[in-house]
């Protein structure tokens, strides 16, 4: 059996591309490389020990990894980066990231917000007093 190598970019809208070797993209196709159906599927996990599905009991009992941390990861940042560039306490992006405390209401909308548009708010809170006041 012959092996390839395939290299996949993924941009920022979530979209992947196969890169080519002369550098250009092209979209991967909509259909799956190998189509199965849910049954196929189903077995193939279970007949899998590394990848089974887990049970209600499992699941109930794994340890979550918080939103905030893998959306701090995925832009790049460290806990210090981000908490200075959103103005977040660094002890409590923390605590949020080890699951000692959860964000609040205002948080959670502060963190959607983030995640809709990193730049967008960054931008915002670079802004002086004396911009703000114009609103």
């Amino acid at each position: 059996m012959s092996k390839t190598t395939t290299t996949a970019k993924m941009h920022a809208d979530g979209t992947v591309t196969e890169v080519l070797e002369d550098g250009r993209e092209r979209p991967f196709p909509d259909t799956p490389m190998r189509p199965m159906t849910e049954a196929e599927i189903d077995a193939a996990a279970q007949a899998d020990p590394d990848a089974r599905p887990m049970t209600e009991a499992e699941f109930s009992k794994a340890r979550r990894v918080p939103r905030v941390k893998t959306m701090r990861r995925a832009l790049g940042l460290t806990q210090e980066e981000f908490a200075a560039r959103y103005h977040v306490p660094l002890g409590t992006l923390r605590d949020w990231e080890q699951g000692r405390t959860e964000p609040d209401q205002p948080a959670k909308a502060y963190l959607t917000v983030i995640a809709h548009d990193p730049e967008g708010i960054r931008r915002a809170l670079e802004k002086t007093p004396l911009e703000l006041s114009r609103f």
